[in-house]
């Protein structure tokens, strides 16, 4: 009679858990997409070894390359590319300092990720699970490498700051030590990037009279919008520079200088840079997700003021104009811990035990100066200052780079690891030394046009 009860609680207590409601999985736009690894056909450095391929990814296969010189220190760079668009194609990015790197005795490997998009998670996971695969991948030839370094560009800035962060050594997937890392253009704060893209475009539509009443507004009724908020701050779009007017325009170019990091050199002429406000204008109307990366809207601009003057209180016009535009609040936890990988977007916390090398142009209005400023302020926080040399570069455009303000930057970057001093960077918190019509003259290389020269030394 009790096994019989038993039997039949039992089977109650399972009927019922089977008509529960199960809770639903959290799921993204991004989880949806698919993608293709296009294996590359790079040729081989005379004196090199080249391997090339696709291996499993976070996503599905991701494309790969490694090359070893003959010469071989024992050491690789592990390079991460920017932003490479939302097709489904998947394609290795060959490295700017590829020579240059198998000219000293580095091999270096790339992955494509296992998806495109602004998947960071994927660049991370991807990039550390070729590293973790260098021997296995070339044949068992080369033993793993005694270090590895880490380098990026752009949103590749982005994998390579986290990569060396203390989260994602606790929590990635694949997990991989780097000695070093140098984030260049980087997207160095993982919200900042798309609150600057939401406050710009927003303000710029409610300065032509067009600023949404909800939010999100969506990108269909944004774009149609759009001729008539351009109309509204320039005078000119149609070439490679922009000219804003005197009115609305002004407005909007010092809005967008107190958004991005105060004033400094070069600022106007990357204002203007027609690539640069058209890749920011071309994200307005979305939906705070970063395009499907993440589950809930990141954007909120409750408690931010938008200033065009430089007094110590707004003025009336100010205060109108703030009390009239949208006001956004974000999500709840839209970019979670997660189980059994790194976040959505990677955490850049200033938690690093390595020495890190940023580079960065000042009039970089993409990816703007204010990254480093906020870098520079999490990193001192988490008592780790003393591991972060950056250095600031007198060029408009993002990622504007010359080869040998590269070389220099990594050559000091490994020297330093290898036990030599740390080497000099520039303050990129100080407002009046960022001002200073001099300032990055410290470590730039090379003229750009519509730049003013740096004194003679």
């Amino acid at each position: 009679m009790m096994r019989s009860l038993t039997v039949s609680l039992l089977a109650a207590l399972a009927l019922a858990a089977c008509s529960r409601t199960p809770v639903p999985a959290e799921t993204r736009a991004q989880d949806t997409r698919t993608f293709n690894a296009i294996t590359p056909t790079l040729t081989a450095t005379p004196g090199a070894d080249l391997y090339q391929g696709t291996m499993d990814g976070l996503r599905g296969e991701a494309a790969y390359a490694i090359e070893v010189p003959a010469n071989w220190n024992g050491q690789l760079v592990m390079y991460t590319h920017g932003y490479a668009g939302d097709g489904p194609e998947l394609r290795v990015q060959t490295p700017p300092l590829r020579d240059y790197w198998l000219s000293l005795g580095y091999a270096w490997a790339a992955s494509s990720y296992s998806s495109n998009y602004y998947d960071v998670q994927a660049g991370v996971e991807d990039t550390n699970a070729l590293a973790n695969s260098f021997s296995t991948l070339t044949g068992g030839k080369y033993a793993q490498p005694s270090k590895n370094i880490i380098m990026g560009f752009s949103m590749g800035g982005h994998v390579a700051a986290a990569a060396v962060e203390k989260e994602t050594a606790q929590t990635a997937k694949n997990r991989t030590t780097y000695a070093a890392a140098m984030p260049a253009c980087g997207v160095m704060d993982e919200e900042y990037e798309f609150q600057w893209l939401g406050d710009y475009t927003l303000v710029a539509a409610h300065l032509a009279g067009l600023g949404p009443k909800t939010f999100p507004q969506g990108t269909d009724t944004y774009k149609a919008l759009l001729p008539d908020i351009l109309n509204a701050s320039f005078s000119s779009y149609s070439g490679a520079l922009w000219q804003e007017n005197a009115t609305q325009g002004a407005k909007l170019r010092e809005i967008a200088r107190n958004l991005t990091g105060g004033d400094r050199p070069v600022f106007n002429l990357g204002f203007r840079v027609a690539a640069l406000q058209g890749a920011v204008f071309s994200t307005g109307g979305s939906d705070g997700t970063v395009t499907g990366i993440l589950p809930r809207n990141i954007y909120g601009n409750a408690t931010t003021t938008y200033r065009w003057t430089n007094g110590a209180t707004p003025t009336a016009a100010e205060v109108a104009f703030n009390a009239s535009v949208l006001r956004v609040t974000p999500a709840q936890n839209p970019n979670p811990a997660l189980p059994d990988r790194v976040r959505y977007l990677p955490r850049v916390n200033g938690e690093v035990s390595v020495p890190v090398l940023t580079m960065h142009t000042t009039g970089d209005f993409y990816v703007p100066f204010r990254h480093q400023q906020l870098y520079r302020a999490a990193a001192t926080a988490a008592g780790n200052g003393d591991r972060l040399v950056q250095r600031a570069v007198r060029a408009p455009g993002h990622c504007d780079f010359t080869a040998a303000e590269l070389v220099e930057g990594f050559g000091d970057l490994v020297k330093w690891e290898a036990g030599g001093a740390r080497p000099a960077g520039d303050d990129v918190t100080t407002p009046a030394v960022i001002a200073d019509p001099n300032y990055g003259c410290k470590f730039t290389r090379g003229t750009r046009p519509g730049v003013d020269a740096c004194p003679a030394n």
